[in-house]
């Protein structure tokens, strides 16, 4: 009974040794707001070409993609239903596909959500790898959904709610890494529900034994690809060979996790992982593969290099920027960190202040996980739907660099 309760600032159990329920080293947590992620039913979106006796054809056959139905309204009008994997679910759809026309001709698409309402600005591409917003002004919404013109032609038009990133991607970007920096360790630590492996990286230098670790952690969500693209600018400034990082990772290392929800990512859903569960709400029983198996792997890592794990930044989009922070954090390892690097990363950036969200721990989410786990900083690094790219590289790249300072002692 002497590990019943956690030593931290509120009062709720933590349930340890007497409910081995789950893997040896994995405690259950009681977090005070319960929330059920046994796993739910999803409907799978058939993958298709539709065709159209217009001569207009759509199509969701690309990892990524979302596209429930097409059909044509008239001879310029066109209609795209997008639906959710299941329900309930955050009201905030994710829609991807290609259009084609055999004949060059300007439409109009009706973009009609089933469940949910318009968030996310369309984003064009004739590769799927480069972007270009649609111009808002041509934007109309009509009770939460949308109509704009677009120009198609026999080549392939790629729409999107947000710039594409799969596990095809996430694979690119890996294997850069692995060939650009060979002190980088990338390992499989389990399966997705559906079978995708599940990627993490080491940075480090030299022996890991006893040496505190960082854990950056994103994707949960899969719609969220402003929370990805801030994140890969993060570790892309720990991967620079200069005296800073150097020195960061000869006393610490970091463990990536760049995408834990592969399946939702690849399937094209608005929120959950192949389960059906909002994985960011499993931190307490595991009952989702994904939460379970990197949970146990952190733990074991930890425990394996006799070392603890000290911040925990999970990387997620939402409206506006934003940093959820833990009220809590007088109890962790670093009692002072977030309002340090929050105000380091302030000082960097003219005219910035940062958008700061305490909260106790009450949802079964990744940033009270840490901490309840770890006494760790957990801090969930949110990035806004429609923040301009240049600036989300900028703050993510004086975030990752104010980051090891804070944590070596040097702030100004």
């Amino acid at each position: 009974m002497k590990h019943l309760l956690c030593p931290i600032l509120f009062t709720f159990l933590i349930i340890g040794c007497k409910r081995e329920i789950y893997q040896p080293n994995i405690r259950s947590h009681e977090f005070p707001n319960y929330v059920d992620t046994e796993s739910k039913p999803i409907r799978q979106q058939e993958k298709k070409i539709y065709q159209t006796t217009s001569g207009v054809s759509a199509s969701n056959k690309f990892n990524g993609a979302r596209l429930n139905d097409f059909k044509a309204e008239n001879d310029s009008t066109f209609t795209v239903t997008i639906e959710p994997e299941n329900t309930p679910i955050n009201p905030s759809p994710w829609y991807a596909f290609k259009l084609w026309s055999e004949t060059p001709r300007k439409i109009y698409l009706n973009i009609n959500y089933q469940n949910g309402k318009h968030r996310y600005l369309p984003k064009l591409s004739m590769d799927g790898k480069s972007w270009t917003d649609l111009d808002s002004n041509q934007i109309a919404e009509r009770g939460g959904n949308v109509q704009f013109p677009l120009n198609l032609s026999q080549d392939t038009l790629w729409i999107a709610g947000q710039e594409l990133f799969t596990t095809d991607h996430l694979q690119e970007w890996l294997g850069e890494m692995k060939r650009n920096n060979p002190e980088t360790k990338v390992s499989t630590y389990g399966k997705s529900k559906l079978g995708r492996p599940l990627r993490t990286v080491t940075l480090s230098k030299n022996k890991k034994q006893q040496k505190e670790i960082i854990v950056l952690m994103s994707r949960q969500h899969p719609p969220e690809t402003t929370g990805q693209t801030a994140f890969l600018y993060f570790v892309e400034r720990l991967l620079e060979n200069d005296e800073l990082t150097r020195a960061f990772k000869q006393k610490y290392q970091v463990l990536l996790f760049p995408m834990q929800n592969p399946d939702g990512v690849d399937l094209g859903h608005w929120r959950h992982n192949a389960g059906g569960i909002d994985l960011n709400r499993d931190w307490d029983r595991y009952n989702q593969p994904e939460t379970k198996q990197m949970a146990k792997y952190i733990i074991d890592f930890a425990d394996k290099s006799k070392s603890k794990v000290v911040l925990g930044l999970d990387f997620h989009s939402t409206y506006e920027d934003v940093y959820y922070t833990n009220n809590s954090d007088t109890a962790t390892a670093y009692p002072n960190f977030a309002k340090s690097w929050l105000n380091e990363i302030k000082k960097s950036i003219p005219d910035y202040e940062p958008n700061i969200s305490p909260s106790n721990v009450g949802q079964p989410v990744s940033k009270g996980w840490f901490f309840v786990q770890f006494n760790a900083v957990g801090i969930t690094y949110e990035i806004g739907d429609d923040t301009p790219r240049d600036f989300i590289k900028t703050k993510s790249s004086i975030a990752a660099e104010k980051m090891m300072m804070v944590l070596l002692g040097r702030e100004r």
